[in-house]
């Protein structure tokens, strides 16, 4: 499956945000990256350039490539509701971001690799499909066979769960259950999805 495997760092410092964890380098240079990043004189970004970049944060906050986005975001645009929240919602939704969501794995694309490998469960069957959306009520697990894993015990062992009101997670089955779709409020993400419909409203 394709997707972003170049230097971390230097996406985070583009948008001045730790998008994928905490990050010293990033704390060390927290300017963007080139011969230029420290110039004062960097010329105004456009309209335009504000919206596409909302984007470009999303798809590498998330691990997306512009197909995968393109399709989840005519998926919000047909469901109904508010096209920007229903976006963030699907994200949210995902199998590996849920799975990061609660501690099971230290990022995003740990936790992508983890649903790939087939250490993942949902409703008691192995799900090996890291975009598979998930509903309010599905109980996500660690496979039998894999509980004793040393990436799952270590990361479950640091308590990096967020703690999210729409997730539930439980130690003696390491499991944890998709209590509800979340609401905005509810999505720590420091983004502004308006733009992102704005960009493809053009």
């Amino acid at each position: 499956m394709a997707r972003y495997t170049g230097p971390r760092s230097k996406i985070a410092r583009k948008f001045g945000e730790p998008i994928y964890g905490p990050d010293k380098y990033l704390d060390r240079k927290n300017f963007p990256p080139g011969q230029h990043g420290l110039s004062k004189k960097r010329k105004k970004t456009s309209e335009y350039g504000v919206q596409l970049r909302e984007k470009q944060k999303v798809k590498y906050t998330y691990g997306l490539l512009e197909r995968q986005f393109r399709n989840f975001f005519e998926k919000a645009s047909s469901a109904s509701g508010v096209t920007g929240l229903v976006l963030l919602q699907l994200l949210e939704s995902r199998l590996d971001n849920v799975v990061y969501r609660l501690g099971v794995a230290p990022s995003r694309s740990a936790a992508r690799q983890l649903v790939s490998h087939r250490h993942i469960t949902v409703n008691g069957n192995v799900v090996n499909i890291p975009s598979f959306i998930l509903r309010p009520g599905d109980i996500i697990g660690v496979r039998e066979k894999s509980k004793s894993l040393e990436v799952i015990i270590d990361c479950l062992g640091a308590n990096r769960r967020s703690k999210l009101a729409w997730l539930e997670w439980d130690d003696t089955q390491m499991a944890g259950k998709y209590m509800s779709v979340p609401e905005r409020s509810e999505i720590p993400e420091d983004i502004k999805e308006q733009l992102i419909v704005e960009l493809y409203s053009k």
